[in-house]
């Protein structure tokens, strides 16, 4: 086998391979570039949250404290588990938002009032697609998780391959050369563009 038959199958079958994925890319985009078409075809008047439960709760929470152990002991204390992040926009409160493809749940402490709040979110498709597309990184504990992180780089590299192989196919295509510099040129071109004035 040739090179460049080599490198025609690698570009066909990562293609393959990778379709599942350009295609969860790609649309989940879309709810990110229109999130007011979003409302309007999925805002069937229900709330996004309904509140699981409301009660009192004591937890000591230092200005400065590392807020990954303080999440923990929250999702602990209310009998959930899974994925988490922990943020603090202000004094008043403590947020810690659970996230799994299909259901999200929302913790809120509010430590003046010795008070935790717990919401759960409808599950809504776009959603569902930019929490695919945003979901990432190792800090969450879990095989699973673990896996989705590897599988996340993994495609990632495979998007590189693939696009060399197919700049490799394109050079080695002597006819369309003209029209792929256009194109190369173009596109380089006009990302530049948004780069230099975004």
């Amino acid at each position: 086998m040739s090179f460049s038959h080599f490198n025609r199958r690698l570009h066909l079958y990562l293609a393959l391979s990778l379709m599942p994925w350009f295609l969860m890319y790609g649309l989940s985009s879309i709810p990110f570039s229109h999130p007011k078409w979003m409302d309007a075809w999925f805002n069937d008047g229900a709330p996004m949250w309904t509140t699981r439960f409301d009660r009192s709760y004591d937890l000591a929470v230092p200005a400065n404290a590392d807020l990954k152990p303080i999440g923990a002991r929250i999702v602990k204390d209310s009998g959930l588990e899974g994925a988490f992040g922990t943020y603090r926009n202000n004094e008043r409160e403590v947020n810690v938002y659970m996230y799994s493809f299909w259901k999200s749940t929302r913790l809120t402490y509010f430590p003046r009032d010795k008070r935790l709040l717990a919401e759960d979110m409808r599950f809504r498709w776009d959603r569902f697609l930019t929490g695919m597309h945003a979901r990432g990184g190792f800090e969450q504990p879990g095989t699973l998780h673990k896996a989705w992180a590897v599988t996340v780089d993994l495609v990632c590299v495979g998007f590189l391959v693939w696009i060399a192989s197919g700049l490799i196919m394109w050079w080695q295509l002597r006819s369309a050369r003209g029209w792929g510099w256009l194109a190369l040129g173009g596109g380089t071109l006009l990302f530049a563009a948004f780069l230099w004035g975004l």
